[in-house]
């Protein structure tokens, strides 16, 4: 995989595939861009070794091809959202979703994942934030994968555990050698839903929906700002709670990165550790954070 980073930046350089800042992001230097390919290489390592999972696998390649290209030259979104369809559909498949749930499930499923996927997308603004943060959902399904209910073979996560932590050797970092791309924190995030879901599926316990609160509650309630503010969603912004730490407050990338990667960690933890039903443990855990976002973040940007 280090090998594979390596290689990527001699042809990223070449081809000039990089981030120029402007004045909605959170870096002030040109970087590269794309470093999430990672977890396009995992993918092939993972189709090699378990290629029963073809159709899951197809969907990351399908999602991520795509999202690396948009990197390269931006793409209309109606394109995109043919290969992000297709993609679901193919993780559906993997599930046996549409074999299970009446139509208008499955439905809901299609504008869920894609939703998340897109939040996801668009938590990835600053250095670290989506290698930590993915590294601890991972490490927290890993953990309930050996120690509570076997729901996946160990590789099919422990290879992506590996991708985080030779990508956050890169992008943990105060100059970032590389940012994931599109097709960095939407490939994860595609196979992250695709993990949960299929513990969900298997245990028929959707308190597993927790292990990604933190991110939930941030892209949820700064959607709600947005449209308060009569402001277009799908533009470009610096309104989520993490951008005014790291922006407006001045807040070291890293430590808002780690900040939010331990917060989900407990999260995780209580999920795991504390025996309560998912309304419980969704107020125990969800309604502090909402708090937090409400009451902190009016006061952060006064004080810009």
């Amino acid at each position: 995989m280090f090998v594979v980073m390596i290689y990527y930046f001699k042809v990223a350089d070449h081809y000039n595939i990089i981030d120029h800042p402007n004045e909605r992001s959170s870096h002030s230097e040109v970087t590269i861009r794309g470093g999430g390919v990672i977890f396009l290489f995992v993918a092939l390592c993972l189709l090699i070794l378990h290629p029963e999972s073809w159709l899951i696998i197809l969907g990351m390649f399908t999602i991520g091809t795509i999202s690396f290209i948009d990197d390269r030259i931006t793409l209309s979104s109606k394109i995109r959202i043919i290969f992000h369809l297709t993609a679901v559909t193919l993780m559906l498949f993997s599930l046996s979703i549409f074999q299970l749930f009446p139509w208008y499930i499955c439905a809901a499923l299609y504008v869920l994942v894609i939703g998340i996927i897109n939040a996801y997308n668009f938590m990835d603004g600053i250095n670290g934030i989506t290698g930590l943060y993915s590294l601890v959902i991972l490490s927290g399904l890993q953990y309930v994968n050996y120690k509570m209910f076997a729901f996946i073979n160990p590789d099919l996560i422990w290879l992506p555990i590996m991708s985080c932590c030779v990508f956050l050797f890169f992008n943990f970092r105060k100059r970032a050698k590389c940012f994931a791309g599109d097709v960095g924190s939407v490939t994860i995030a595609f196979y992250i839903i695709y993990l949960i879901l299929n513990l969900i599926m298997q245990t028929g316990n959707y308190v597993y929906i927790l292990f990604l609160a933190v991110y939930g509650v941030d892209a949820v309630l700064t959607i709600v700002h947005r449209l308060i503010l009569k402001q277009n969603i799908f533009d470009a912004h610096r309104l989520h709670f993490y951008q005014i730490l790291a922006n407006e407050q001045k807040w070291s990338h890293l430590w808002v990165s780690s900040l939010y990667a331990t917060i989900q960690l407990i999260i995780i933890a209580i999920v795991v550790f504390v025996p309560l039903g998912l309304v419980t443990l969704f107020f125990l855990s969800t309604l502090p954070l909402a708090l937090v976002y409400i009451i902190l973040k009016p006061r952060l940007m006064l004080k810009d």
